[in-house]
């Protein structure tokens, strides 16, 4: 039977006592049976709350005592991360050391080597440093990395965050949100849990233009024009809606879409507005969506369609779908002729049980919206962002490549499978003539799908996982990179039939890295490919590394386009799955995405540095210009930075 956390605290202070009373040199003896007392407090609910209230008497009792933790003032912040990753008691005894740390900060406890104001500059390098626990994200070296820890180290950081509130902490997560939000991923719980935890944190003692810059986030998810603003409750701002004039309707409009324009953040009370012009005046429609020359056309060729759309898909619950929705109508999908059938077949389609249950979790706001309108919300929004899909913590950047590419060019195609897989629970692919359906697989890269997905890849995913996997089965035996086969057959006829890869197919081993390099510059590269353009994202795979250049597997992105950044150096512009594409991958290689030439939800590198962490990619036979003409120089400093980084995993030849 588990005990009452009230036992466990009975526990823990009587082994407290017990390594109080205990002579210096039998010290080591009792601090284990401390440790382990804590371990289990740290598991409980409410358990730090109750191990903090003894922290004051940590050092005096010896806890810490002949340890690496002994010295507060020789603590290094950059090696807590790995203290908490490790297994036993390292993780326990470098929370304590941080509860310490927190007790002489809020002058609970003292330490003579260590003031106040250090303890709380220590413990806020620690939460900078550690972001990633405080707020988990989906890239793909936190989902290769996690930890049997991490849930731990996540609960320590909710903690020492509800006790600190700090200018430095604040500028970091105002950083963070600005990274994030330059991407517009679709999925945005993540920036909304760290406005939430800035606002929190923030105070008079804050920097005025930080203080400045969080409020502009913040009204962007609560309200950010005077009416929204004043008028909190969606209600009352509705009701005011119906009273105020033309021209201030348009007011309001320019004010709700600048923000939205501006952040990639929707409030909810522009959902109302949305919702109230499609009915009593749909000519402001283009006020409240911003839309340039294009998306005005767009709307004024298909706007009975929009406001059907608007009346089935845009709720305060589904607001984020009306930024979705002004992209859609700049990219001119609804002009595409497959694209307003398709669009309005999801409104009547009829869900299967298990799909709507699933859709109904993604948006949790009683507000009785149903699993229909959940999905042509996330629709829209895909086919308006279609490189803002993300693979969250799912293996599965395959699918998530897919529904990227095939948002961008065959929205067709798109609205086609989803009723298909809402609908009927199964998909079907042609691979070299025999049909693959994937109602009858099993497995996959995620048989236990994490669902913190937009609708679409919650719908799509679990069909487009397994047969992917199956078509790599059924290649597995050929002695080549099936990849060379299953792209071109699951992708579509956008993926070129040429194909390199840098391994070895027999034996694994890296040959003729100098030949896989030139051949790439000689498809790829303006100066050698006899100026052959990127009509199509190229799906290629890439090794990831993390921030000490260390391999951690093998990762599928697309190359969206090649050109010179603003400052004239040949670039590489990539769409990364994981939403979140600006990741260190060591050795000075960090993906930028914003700042160089990137469009919205690309990431970008130098063409060297992106072809460093190649290991596959596809071309036309065709078209491609001089791979001697490659200098041996480019060549080589590429090399340098493969062997340096994942090369050091392979045998090369």
């Amino acid at each position: 039977m588990p005990q009452t956390t009230g036992a466990l605290v009975e526990r823990f202070v009587y082994a407290l006592d017990e390594l109080a009373k205990a002579p210096s040199f039998a010290k080591p003896k009792y601090q284990t049976d401390v440790y382990q007392e804590a371990n289990r407090l740290i598991e409980a609910e409410q358990g730090l709350e109750n191990l903090y209230d003894y922290a004051h008497r940590f050092e005096e009792t010896g806890v810490f005592q002949d340890g690496p933790w002994e010295s507060a003032e020789k603590l290094q912040p950059p090696l807590v991360a790995g203290s908490l990753k490790a297994k036993g008691l390292p993780m326990i005894i470098e929370v304590l050391s941080e509860l310490r740390m927190l007790a002489i900060a809020e002058g609970k406890s003292t330490n003579q080597n260590v003031s106040p104001k250090v303890a709380e500059e220590f413990l806020n390098e620690v939460m900078v440093l550690n972001l990633n626990l405080l707020f988990p994200d989906a890239s793909e070296s936190s989902r290769i990395e996690k930890h049997e820890n991490d849930d731990k180290a996540e609960k320590l950081f909710q903690f020492l965050s509800s006790h600190l509130s700090s200018s430095a902490l604040v500028q970091t997560l105002i950083d963070e949100i600005t990274r994030l939000t330059a991407q517009r991923p679709i999925m945005i719980k993540r920036i909304v849990s760290m406005i939430n935890m800035a606002k929190q944190m923030l105070n008079q003692e804050s920097d005025e233009e930080d203080r400045e810059e969080l409020k502009q986030f913040i009204a962007a998810i609560e309200g950010p024009s005077p009416l929204s603003a004043k008028y909190k409750e969606i209600h009352a701002y509705r009701a005011q809606l119906k009273t105020i004039t033309r021209s201030d309707l348009i007011s309001e409009s320019v004010a709700l879409a600048k923000s939205m324009r501006d952040t990639g953040l929707v409030a909810p009370h522009h959902a109302t507005l949305i919702r109230f012009l499609s009915k009593q005046n749909p000519g402001l429609l283009v006020y409240a969506l911003s839309l340039n020359s294009k998306g005005s056309a767009n709307l004024e060729e298909n706007r009975e369609l929009v406001i059907q759309l608007i009346r089935a898909s845009i709720f305060p619950g589904t607001r984020q779908a009306i930024y979705g929705l002004a992209m859609m109508l700049e990219r001119g999908i609804l002009s595409h002729s497959p694209v307003a059938p398709g669009l309005r077949r999801l409104v009547e389609l009829d869900i299967r049980p298990d799909v709507r249950n699933a859709l109904y979790a993604t948006t949790n706001t009683g507000e009785g919206v149903t699993a229909n309108s959940i999905l042509v919300a996330g629709t829209i929004q895909v086919l308006g962002q279609p490189l803002g899909v993300g693979q969250g913590f799912n293996p599965t950047c395959q699918a998530a490549r897919g529904i990227s590419l095939w948002a961008q060019h065959a929205p067709g195609f798109l609205l086609e499978i989803i009723p298909r897989a809402a609908r009927d629970g199964d998909l079907d692919f042609t691979f070299e003539g025999t049909p693959i359906h994937s109602k009858g697989l099993k497995g996959g890269l995620a048989p236990e799908l994490d669902k913190e997905l937009d609708p679409v890849s919650l719908v799509l995913v679990p069909h487009l996982d397994k047969i992917y996997s199956e078509m790599m089965t059924r290649v597995a035996l050929r002695g080549e990179d099936g990849h060379r086969w299953v792209n071109p057959a699951f992708y579509g006829n956008w993926v070129q039939k040429g194909f390199s890869s840098v391994f070895d197919p027999i034996t694994g081993y890296v040959l003729d890295y100098s030949g896989f390099v030139k051949l790439f510059y000689a498809t790829h590269h303006p100066e050698y490919n006899d100026d052959y353009e990127l009509i199509y994202p190229n799906p290629v795979g890439i090794f990831i590394t993390n921030v000490h250049g260390k391999l951690l597997g093998l990762h599928a992105v697309s190359i969206t386009r090649i050109k010179k950044d603003p400052q004239g150096e040949e670039r590489i512009y990539f769409y990364n799955p994981n939403n979140d594409g600006s990741q260190n991958w060591g050795q000075n290689i960090e993906p930028s995405v914003a700042g160089n030439g990137e469009i919205e939800g690309e990431s970008s590198l130098p063409f060297h540095q992106f072809t460093s962490r190649l290991y596959a990619f596809h071309y036309n036979p065709y078209e491609q210009g001089d791979a001697y003409a490659v200098e041996t120089s480019i060549v080589q400093g590429i090399r340098e930075l493969a062997k340096d980084s994942w090369g050091k995993d392979y045998t090369w030849v």
